[in-house]
C-alpha cells in the first residue's frame, strides 16, 4: 500500500499505520481520512494482521486535530455532510473494525486527533501528550463523535467540562479519568504498544472480533448489549478457534489459532 500521508509497516502479525505529515502536526485533512479508510480496511482484510497500532509520526503531535482551512468556510448542509462522512468512512468504521486497533498517543491529541483516538479499542500515551476537545473555541463543537465518545470513557461531568472549556489535559490526568490506559515515556510508547499487540496476538482474532461487537452494542441507541453477547457467545461454539481453543486447554498445550 502506497499513501501520500501515512507509512505502513507489518511485522509478526502487527501492523502500524503512522500519520506522516509532520508539519502539519499530523492534522487531519480530507485525504489523509480517505487513506486511513483504506488502510485499515485493507489490513482488517489481511488473514496475518491480528492487532493494528496507530501513531502520529515525529515527536509533537498523535493528530493535532482537523485541517480547519478546509472547512472554514463551509455552510449548514456542507459542514453536517463533512461530519456524517467523516464519522462513516473513518471513526464509526475503526470503532466497529474486527481487528484491535490501539492508539499511541505520542504528543497532542486535539479535536479530530482526540475523537480518533477515542474511535480506537483503547489508547496508551506518552507522558509528553496533552488531549482535549477544543473545537467550542472555534464556534462549532465535536463533529466526529467526541461529543458521545468522551462522555463514554471519562463520564458525562468530566467531558462537559472539557467540551466547554476547550482545555487540555496532560497524559497522566487522561489515566486518572479512563482516557487512556497506560502512560510512558516517549521511547517506550511504542515498545508497549506492540507489547500489548503481542498478547493480543495468543488469542482467538475470531473471539476478539465478537468481544468487540458485543462490547460497542451496550453503547448503541435500542441494542441489548446482554443479547448481542448471547448470539456471539452462541456462535464462537461453531467456530474453529473454540475447537482449538478447548482442544489445546484440555491437553494442557498452548493454541494454535488458524486466525481470522
Amino acid at each position: 500500500m502506497n499513501f501520500e500521508n501515512l507509512i505502513i509497516t507489518q511485522n509478526n502479525g502487527i501492523a502500524q499505520i503512522t500519520i506522516n505529515r509532520p508539519k502539519k502536526l499530523n492534522a487531519l485533512n480530507k485525504a489523509t481520512i480517505q487513506e486511513l479508510h483504506e488502510a485499515f480496511r485493507a489490513l482488517d482484510s489481511d488473514v496475518a494482521v491480528k492487532a493494528i497500532i496507530i501513531t502520529g509520526s515525529g515527536d509533537k503531535a498523535f493528530v493535532a486535530g482537523a485541517d480547519i482551512s478546509e472547512f472554514a468556510h463551509f455552510s449548514v448542509e456542507e459542514g453536517q455532510f463533512l461530519a456524517k462522512e467523516g464519522q462513516r468512512i473513518l471513526f464509526n468504521f475503526i470503532e466497529n473494525l474486527a481487528t484491535p486497533v490501539i492508539a499511541a498517543i505520542n504528543g497532542f491529541a486535539l479535536g479530530g486527533g482526540l475523537e480518533l483516538a477515542m474511535a480506537c479499542h483503547f489508547r496508551v500515551a506518552s507522558d509528553n501528550a496533552k488531549m482535549g476537545l477544543t473545537e467550542v473555541s472555534l464556534g462549532v463543537i465535536p463533529g466526529y463523535g467526541g461529543t458521545q465518545r468522551l462522555p463514554q470513557l471519562v463520564g458525562k461531568g468530566k467531558a462537559m467540562e472539557l467540551i466547554m472549556t476547550a482545555g487540555m489535559i496532560s497524559a497522566n490526568e487522561a489515566k486518572e479519568c479512563g482516557l487512556v490506559n497506560h502512560v510512558v515515556s516517549q521511547e517506550e510508547l511504542l515498545p508497549l504498544a506492540e507489547k500489548i499487540a503481542s498478547k493480543i496476538l495468543r488469542n482467538s482474532s475470531v473471539a476478539i472480533s465478537a468481544a468487540i461487537k458485543a462490547v460497542n452494542a451496550s453503547f448503541k441507541d435500542g441494542v441489548n448489549g446482554y443479547d448481542t453477547e448471547i448470539e456471539a457467545f452462541g456462535n464462537c461454539f461453531g467456530t474453529e478457534d473454540f475447537v482449538e481453543g478447548t482442544t489445546a486447554f484440555l491437553n494442557k498445550r498452548k493454541p494454535d489459532f488458524p486466525g481470522k
